[in-house]
């Protein structure tokens, strides 16, 4: 019994501070809005930290934590004027992380609220959830 309280608390002083939520995912997307920035983990290890572009003023990008819940390699825009969005990543409403041809714009924010990549960039995260899976993955938008 001492064995088992005592491995119940390392494992509670190894956890302190993470989300749990990101505990239990092997993929985890960190948005952080203030530095426009996207760091990947996969299995507590950074593999990527991209440019990205969130909401533009008058939008938002709402924070939190979610699974995604739908993928697309193409998706067009109901909302934009059937606006391109490649390798989206659906995670919270219409909210994804996707594809953006106005690379130059990235590190700024530009978008309607969603999460913005370079395509191939895009393309990598896309890969990466499919191959690890939606309900091993969390993405997590932070102010």
């Amino acid at each position: 019994m001492r064995t088992t309280i005592l491995g119940a608390c390392l494992a509670a002083a190894v956890t302190i501070g993470l989300p749990a939520v990101a505990q239990a995912a092997t993929l985890v997307a960190n948005v952080d809005v203030a530095t426009q920035t996207m760091t990947v983990r996969k299995h507590g290890k950074v593999i990527y930290t991209w440019k990205v572009s969130t909401a533009r003023g008058g939008y938002v990008t709402p924070a939190g934590q979610w699974r995604p819940y739908r993928m697309h390699r193409m998706w067009h825009s109901r909302k934009y004027d059937m606006a391109p969005m490649p390798f989206a990543v659906f995670y919270h409403g219409g909210y994804a992380v996707h594809g953006t041809t106005a690379e130059s714009r990235l590190g700024t924010p530009a978008s309607h609220g969603c999460v913005r990549l370079a395509t191939t960039n895009a393309e990598t995260f896309y890969s990466l959830v499919r191959e690890i899976g939606p309900g091993n993955t969390r993405i997590i938008v932070t102010k």
